[in-house]
């Protein structure tokens, strides 16, 4: 194997991650919950799945792959956002509720910028599921009220928005797999934290 294949081999789940940006640009321009539009949902999602799974699978994990991933994440987010405010009647206490987590994952995101010069998006299994939750609500909105929807995804957002500022707000080290705000100590020793993580 060349080094060019040996450089493509370790850069495929960074590549399968690439392809959820390219899908969420392209999700704005095709007829919402359409056919066509709902394919290439499921596809990004799966995206999503894939990348982690290839690079765990075949030890390609990397810092950067990781920051692509949440970068990834964050893009199609807030596409799905854009597309819903635009094409669904959704109540204002909604929108409302909707802005309000932004204004936390902003704030969160300003810490960790302070604290650690990083954008931090982390993977938790609280944010994990706000992603899970998020990805299933355009399959079915069609059959149930978006406004029920998006009370139920809303109030875990609103619960893995807030775990996250305390997580970045808590944290002596930034660490963007980190599985949930128990793996923060109440009291910190001098090397608790670290172990904490490593268990």
């Amino acid at each position: 194997m060349t080094n060019k294949d040996s450089l493509l081999m370790r850069n495929i789940p960074n590549f399968i991650t690439a392809l959820r940006i390219l899908l969420s640009i392209i999700l704005l321009n095709i007829k919402p919950f359409s056919v066509l539009f709902i394919f290439m949902y499921i596809i990004s999602g799966f995206s999503d799945i894939a990348d982690g799974y290839v690079a765990r699978k075949h030890s390609l994990a990397s810092k950067f792959g990781s920051r692509l991933d949440s970068l990834a994440d964050v893009i199609f987010i807030f596409v799905m956002i854009y597309i819903l405010l635009t094409n669904v009647n959704i109540s204002k206490a909604l929108i409302y509720w909707i802005i309000l987590i932004a204004i936390i994952r902003i704030i969160s995101c300003i810490i960790s910028f302070i604290k650690f010069n990083k954008l931090a998006f982390l993977h938790t299994y609280l944010n994990k599921f706000t992603g899970i939750v998020l990805f299933i609500i355009p399959v079915f909105i069609i059959k149930f009220d978006i406004n029920i929807l998006g009370c139920i995804a809303c109030i875990i957002a609103s619960i893995s928005a807030i775990e996250e500022l305390i997580i970045n707000i808590r944290s002596e080290d930034l660490d963007l797999d980190i599985n949930g705000i128990w793996r923060i100590p109440l009291f910190y020793t001098d090397t608790n934290y670290s172990k904490s993580n490593k268990l």
